[in-house]
């Protein structure tokens, strides 16, 4: 769940960033995408820590 609220979270971030910098559909579309990616991809670390730590 931790990685899909990241990548959801990155998406947003992502093209929020690009739309502030005037970026066009394009780099909107490509900000978000790897956005989505990195902070999905550090949900999923998270997730992994918290599962070997508590159970």
């Amino acid at each position: 769940m931790i990685a899909v609220l990241g990548a959801l979270f990155g998406a947003i971030l992502g093209g929020l960033t690009a739309k502030r910098r005037k970026g066009n559909l394009a780099d909107i579309l490509q900000y978000g995408t790897v956005y989505a990616i990195l902070f999905g991809l550090l949900g999923f670390l998270v997730t992994i820590a918290v599962e070997k730590l508590v159970f």
